[in-house]
């Protein structure tokens, strides 16, 4: 289920606020790599926070942990919210990372193609012969085969394995 803005400012507070607000899309297409790691760095700390805060009311509410303040939790359904806003941002983030990472592999690869297609076409303008040409002139020689030949078929080995399977079958079906 979508959240809207209102809902994220209602449920974060101002500097949650700031850094939600800049995973969102015009903003987070403009923010440079180093910004970018530091705010997924930031916003992973405060979404951990909010989880196990969010944990702590739970486990409140069950009965099973000491309530924090004078009245144990009633309800989670804030710090839920506010992990789930945090969640949605650090996806946004890290979908914006893999796609500079692909960006970057890209532009990497056709820069490295066109290197290479550099080279290739210096060297035939040399007209230097190629690193390896050496060739067979006489053709090449038979080496003999040093591996013995099996001499057992394949279906007797095949029969055999069956055969014993069974014999096995036999003696695991015995009583006693």
């Amino acid at each position: 289920m979508a959240i809207t803005r209102r809902e994220e400012a209602r449920a974060l507070d101002a500097d949650e606020r700031d850094l939600v607000e800049r995973s969102h899309h015009p903003v987070l297409q403009t923010i440079t790599d180093r910004d970018l790691a530091d705010l997924v760095k930031l916003l992973r700390e405060r979404r951990d926070k909010a989880s196990t805060e969010a944990n702590r009311r739970r486990r409140e509410m069950r009965g099973k942990g000491a309530p924090k303040g004078a009245q144990p939790s009633a309800d989670d359904k804030g710090s839920r919210l506010k992990v789930a806003v945090l969640a949605m941002a650090m996806r946004r983030i890290n979908t914006e990372t893999e796609r500079r990472r692909r960006m970057n592999a890209s532009a990497t690869l056709a820069s490295n193609a066109r290197k290479a297609l550099a080279m290739k076409q210096a060297a035939d303008e040399a007209g230097q012969p190629d690193f390896n040409s050496r060739h067979a002139h006489k053709g090449m020689k038979v080496k003999a085969n040093q591996r013995a030949e099996n001499l057992v078929r394949p279906m007797e080995l095949g029969r055999q394995r069956k055969a014993a399977s069974v014999a096995q079958a036999r003696r695991d079906s015995r009583p006693g």
